[in-house]
C-alpha cells in the first residue's frame, strides 16, 4: 500500500509539473488571459506598491542619519540648528554620487523620470530601460536623501515602469497587455507612495496611458488597490496633511475668487516650468562651454543648493513641512512670496543639475503657497464674504499640480485623498480647470510632455503625430523583385537626386518627403562606408505608407475604446 501511494503522488506530482511548464510556455509564447492578466496584475502591483513603500522608508532612513534627526516631518527646521559646513556639503557629496551613478548606468547621464514611462506606454509598447531605470532610481534615492529639492513620485513610477517591463518581456506580452501592465504598475507606485488608491488608478489612466478604455480599468484598480493596503500596512489610514476645521465656501460667493486663482496659479507653473527648462539649457551651454566632465554636474548643482540651503533649509527634501505650514495658515504673506520664489529656484537646480527626483512634491509646495499667498489677500480685501485662507492654499496645491502634471482629474482627486477634506470640492474644481487650462497653453500641455517635445518626441499633439514614428519603412517597403516593386532605374534615379530614406527611417522621416517632392514611392537604401555606393533595399510607396499609418491609427483608436 505505502508503494502504491507513493507511486500515485510520484506520477500525480510529474502531472503537475508538466501542465504548470505547459501552462508557462503559453503563457510565454501566446500572453495571458483574462483571469491570468489580473492576477498578474495584482503580482506586479504588490511588487511595486512594496517598491515604492521602500523607496520612501530608504529615503527618510539615510536622511535622518544625514541631517541628524528622527523627525522628518520637522526636518528643515532641525537644519536649521546644524553647523553651516554640514548642510553645504550633504547636497556636494550627494551630487557627486549621483554623477557616478548615472555616469555607470545611463549612456547620457540623464535621469529617467515620468516622461520616460509616458514615451514606454506610446511608443515602446509599454517598455522602458531597465539598466538606466535602476541606475535613475539609485540616483534620485539618494538625491532625495541629501537634500535635493524635488519629488519621489517621479522615481517611484519609472521605478515601476522597470517592473512591469520585465514581467512584460518574460510573459511575451502585446503592446496592449504591455501597455496595461505599465499603468498596473504606476497605479499601485503611486497609490503606496502616498496612500491615494482613486488618484493613482486616474493618474496611470490619464497620464501615462493617456486613455480611459475599460479594459485597463479592472487591472489598474486591483493594483491601485493593493499599493494602498501596502501604504496602510505601514503608515495607517492618515492622510499626508492635516488640515484645520474644514471651511466651505461663503454662500458660494467666493468662487470667482477660485477663478482668479486658477489664473494665477497657471501662471505659477508655467513660471516653474519654464524655469526648469531654462536652468537646464543654461546647465548644457555652462558644461559644453567649461567642458566640465559630466559626473561632475550634480555635484556643481548640490553646491548650489548647499550655499541655499544655509540660508533657506526651507528648499531641503520634498518639502512636506513647508507644504503643511501653508495648508494650515501658519505662514506670512511675505514668508509664502519668499518661499515660493526660493522653492522654484531649488528645483530648477535639482532638475537642471540632472540630479533626478519628480515634479509633483514640489508643485503641491508652490502652489500651496501660492495661494496662501492669494488667500491671504482675498480674504483681506473682501473679509465679509470671505472663508479662511487656507482653503485657497488646498485649492492652490491643486491647480499647480494640475497644470504640472497635465492631469486635472486625477490632481484633484489626490488632493482630496492626501489632506481627506472633501468639503472642498467646488473650489479646488474652480481653480484647477482654469489652471490647467492657462498652463497647457505656456507649454506644450504639461511638463512631461514638454520634455518629450524638447527631445524630439510629439507626444503631445496626440497619436496622430507620434505613431509615424513606430512604424518602420523596412516593414513597409517592397523590396526589389516583389510584385508591384518599382523599377531599379527610376529608384536609383531618385537617389542621384538626393531622394531615398535610410533603411532604419521610421514614417515620422518619409511622409515629409513624399509631400516635399510629390513622388510616388521613395527608395529605402542602406548608406555604406564612406565613398562607397549606397544598398538599395526596395521602395516605400506613398499609398503603402498610408495604409499603415491607417492601421495604426485604428489599432490606437480601438484599444482606447475596447
Amino acid at each position: 500500500m505505502p508503494e502504491r501511494l507513493k507511486l500515485y503522488l510520484s506520477t500525480a506530482l510529474a502531472a503537475q509539473i508538466r501542465d504548470l511548464r505547459r501552462a508557462w510556455q503559453v503563457l510565454r509564447d501566446k500572453g495571458p488571459g483574462q483571469i491570468q492578466f489580473w492576477f498578474i496584475a495584482l503580482i506586479i502591483g504588490i511588487a511595486a506598491g512594496f517598491a515604492a513603500l521602500l523607496f520612501r522608508l530608504g529615503i527618510e532612513k539615510l536622511q535622518s542619519a544625514l541631517y541628524q534627526t528622527h523627525d522628518m516631518a520637522h526636518l528643515h527646521s532641525h537644519a536649521e540648528t546644524m553647523p553651516w559646513y554640514w548642510v553645504l556639503l550633504v547636497p556636494v557629496i550627494g551630487g557627486l554620487v549621483v554623477g557616478i551613478v548615472l555616469n555607470w548606468f545611463t549612456p547620457d547621464a540623464r535621469v529617467r523620470s515620468v516622461a520616460d514611462v509616458i514615451e514606454g506606454a506610446a511608443l515602446f509598447e509599454g517598455r522602458v530601460e531597465r539598466r538606466a531605470g535602476l541606475g535613475s532610481a539609485l540616483a534620485s534615492f539618494i538625491t532625495l536623501s541629501t537634500g535635493g529639492s524635488t519629488g519621489r513620485e517621479g522615481p517611484v513610477v519609472h521605478l515601476a515602469a522597470v517592473i512591469s517591463s520585465w514581467v512584460a518581456r518574460r510573459i511575451n506580452a502585446d503592446a496592449i497587455s504591455g501597455r496595461d501592465l505599465l499603468g498596473v504598475a504606476v497605479a499601485a507606485a503611486v497609490s503606496a507612495s502616498f496612500n491615494a488608491p482613486i488618484a493613482g488608478a486616474l493618474f496611470a489612466l490619464e497620464v501615462v496611458l493617456r486613455h480611459f478604455a475599460v479594459h485597463a480599468f479592472a487591472p489598474i484598480a486591483i493594483a491601485s488597490v493593493a499599493g494602498t493596503v501596502i501604504n496602510r500596512l505601514e503608515f495607517g489610514g492618515v492622510t499626508e496633511f492635516a488640515l484645520p476645521v474644514a471651511g466651505g465656501v461663503a454662500f458660494y460667493v467666493e468662487l470667482p475668487a477660485f477663478l482668479i486663482l486658477g489664473l494665477v496659479s497657471g501662471l505659477a507653473a508655467g513660471v516653474l516650468m519654464r524655469t526648469v527648462f531654462v536652468v537646464e539649457d543654461l546647465a548644457n551651454a555652462v558644461q559644453q562651454h567649461t567642458r566640465m566632465p559630466r559626473v561632475l554636474r550634480p555635484a556643481a548643482a548640490g553646491l548650489l543648493l548647499g550655499i541655499l540651503a544655509i540660508f533657506f533649509p526651507h528648499i531641503i527634501g520634498v518639502g512636506y513641512e513647508t507644504t503643511s505650514a501653508a495648508l494650515t495658515g501658519q505662514l506670512l504673506f511675505h514668508e509664502a512670496i519668499v518661499f515660493v520664489v526660493l522653492k522654484v529656484i531649488a528645483v530648477a537646480i535639482t532638475m537642471g543639475g540632472r540630479m533626478g527626483g519628480g515634479m509633483f512634491s514640489p508643485s503641491l509646495m508652490v502652489g500651496a503657497l501660492t495661494g496662501l499667498a492669494f488667500g491671504i489677500v482675498a480674504t483681506a480685501v473682501l473679509p465679509e464674504v470671505s472663508g479662511s485662507e487656507t482653503l485657497y492654499a488646498l485649492a492652490g496645491m491643486g491647480a499647480v499640480a494640475a497644470a504640472v502634471l497635465g492631469a486635472p482629474i486625477s490632481t484633484t482627486l489626490i488632493v482630496f485623498e492626501l489632506t481627506g477634506d472633501w468639503q472642498t470640492g467646488l473650489a479646488v474644481m474652480a481653480s484647477v480647470s482654469l489652471s490647467s487650462a492657462l498652463a497647457s497653453r505656456l507649454v506644450k500641455r504639461s511638463f512631461f510632455l514638454t520634455q518629450l517635445e524638447r527631445r524630439g518626441v510629439h507626444i503631445a499633439a496626440g497619436p496622430q503625430a507620434y505613431l509615424l514614428s513606430t512604424v518602420h519603412a523596412a516593414s513597409v517597403m517592397r523590396k526589389i523583385g516583389d510584385k508591384g516593386a518599382a523599377p531599379q532605374e527610376a529608384l536609383w534615379a531618385l537617389v542621384e537626386d538626393g531622394v531615398y530614406i535610410d533603411g532604419n527611417a521610421t514614417l515620422e522621416a518619409a511622409m515629409p518627403m513624399f509631400e516635399q517632392t510629390g513622388v510616388s514611392f521613395i527608395p529605402v537604401v542602406t548608406i555604406a562606408g564612406e565613398g562607397e555606393p549606397p544598398e538599395l533595399w526596395g521602395a516605400l510607396h506613398h499609398v503603402d505608407a498610408l495604409k499603415a499609418f491607417n492601421r495604426a491609427l485604428a489599432d490606437a483608436a480601438a484599444e482606447e475604446h475596447s
